[in-house]
């Protein structure tokens, strides 16, 4: 029996997507935007209500447009009971792994969604792990639970791993674009895995020898960004004490063909954040010491982007003491709360730390997002945001740029003149402003600061 459907039928190929959150739905919406029939699994009542009544809270340009006009033409729909897998020809599994204070992965959600389905599983359904685990759970965890319901991986059903790599604010281009990675639990899961993915999706995809090295795919690609991000934050720090413009040193870097490719350095900026990337290097470097292999530079990575918080408000610090302001009468204006530009989502967000910092320093601070929830940012930094950029600015001694969002780098910084208290500091966290610009601020009277800059 064929572990996948098959593709070229009449009748439109249905998926159920287990854990509508941002990976689920984004992936949910894509599948259905090309024909699929897709219902969203998730316990949370609100999200399935939310999802029903054509709602969609997720900070993703285009998710909550496309979510309206799927489930009104009945190609996308949502439930709390796993009832729905039993109707289905493939599973997505996009459950949160979340790590506890330890950095040791949670599984319970994980755990509850494959109990769920082992019951209602059928012969010649596809399952499909997207949520991010250690190496080895796909098959170790996940298969036996699947196979509590008496079906047996790799002859009734199929199994496979595949990494969720969108990134934030551009999550629906990418999964309608990305090659996708497979490991499968066997030959034929990954046979079937890869068939499915071409079908449904129309990208292609590339194949690893077993669900471990898909598993070890995503922990290798947010240890390599962290990795580069550290580089580019020490990199900046160096290029201060040097009176060196670190954009300058890395646009020249980049220039280098190295390998297959080029050097890639990536921007500075006050830290990182997200749900991924602050977790998936600390899963490598915990299953690493399991194996008796010390990851180091993990280690090493995460202690300087952890550092970034502080060292940026060191620097909005000294700047403002340098032009002569009082620390309890100045304002620090941040501007950007999220954890990268162009989201608006402020989850684990290194901007937090910042804050902190500078309350604790003493300077009055304001904060205001255009593309974050009010309710959240009042939730993680303990303040009520500025209702507006013009309430922000106003009297301001320091405009922080803590997220480089568009609408930022649209400013008309002469209208703002008037605005801010002068001597007034203009902060680059990650705006990455380009000469002529730095140029301009000071015609206008504002002092500059970058990270490395």
């Amino acid at each position: 029996m064929p572990l996948v459907p098959d593709l070229g039928r009449a009748s439109p190929l249905r998926v159920a997507v287990a854990g509508a959150g941002y990976v689920g739905t984004c992936l949910g919406v894509a599948l259905a935007e090309r024909g699929a029939e897709v219902v969203a699994i998730d316990s949370d009542p609100a999200t399935v209500a939310d999802l029903r009544a054509g709602r969609c809270r997720l900070p993703e340009p285009g998710l909550a447009a496309a979510v309206a006009d799927l489930t009104a033409a009945g190609r996308l729909s949502a439930s709390t009971s796993y009832d729905a897998v039993t109707g289905v020809d493939v599973v997505l599994v996009t459950v949160g792994t979340p790590t506890d204070p330890r950095g040791e992965m949670v599984t319970d959600q994980l755990v509850a969604a494959c109990e769920q389905m082992a019951g209602r599983l059928h012969a010649g359904q596809l399952v499909i792990v997207k949520s991010t685990v250690s190496p080895g759970t796909t098959r170790t965890l996940v298969a036996p639970l699947l196979e509590r319901g008496g079906l047996v991986r790799e002859c009734d059903f199929g199994l496979a791993f595949c990494p969720e790599r969108l990134a934030e604010g551009v999550a629906l281009a990418q999964v309608r674009a990305l090659p996708v990675v497979v490991g499968g639990i066997g030959p034929r899961s990954a046979a079937a895995a890869e068939r499915f993915w071409r079908s449904a999706l129309g990208v292609d995809v590339h194949q690893v020898p077993s669900a471990e090295a898909a598993e070890v795919v995503k922990l290798a690609t947010n240890w390599w960004i962290d990795a580069n991000v550290a580089i580019a934050n020490e990199l900046a720090r160096y290029c201060a004490a040097l009176d060196v413009d670190v954009l300058d040193v890395i646009g020249a870097a980049n220039t280098l063909p190295k390998g297959g490719s080029m050097v890639n350095l990536l921007m500075p900026g006050v830290g990182v954040g997200g749900s991924c990337l602050t977790k998936d290097p600390w899963m490598a470097w915990r299953d690493g010491r399991s194996r008796g292999v010390p990851l180091r530079t993990v280690e090493t990575s995460r202690a300087v982007n952890d550092d970034m918080p502080r060292y940026t408000a060191s620097l909005i610090a000294d700047e403002l003491l340098k032009l002569g302001r009082d620390r309890s009468d100045t304002t620090v204006a941040v501007l950007g709360a999220a954890f990268k530009n162009d989201t608006g989502d402020v989850r684990n967000t290194p901007v937090r730390g910042v804050v902190s910092a500078l309350r604790e320093a003493g300077f009055r601070i304001r904060v205001f997002d255009p593309l974050a929830d009010p309710a959240e940012i009042a939730a993680r930094f303990d303040l009520t945001p500025a209702a507006s950029l013009d309430e922000a600015v106003a009297g301001a001694g320091c405009l922080a740029f803590l997220a480089g969002h568009r609408q930022f780098h649209e400013l008309d910084f002469g209208a703002l003149t008037n605005r801010v208290d002068s001597p007034c500091l203009v902060f680059d966290g990650r705006m990455h402003l380009a000469p002529a610009r730095i140029r301009e601020l000071h015609r206008l009277g504002f002092a500059y600061r970058g990270i490395g800059r």
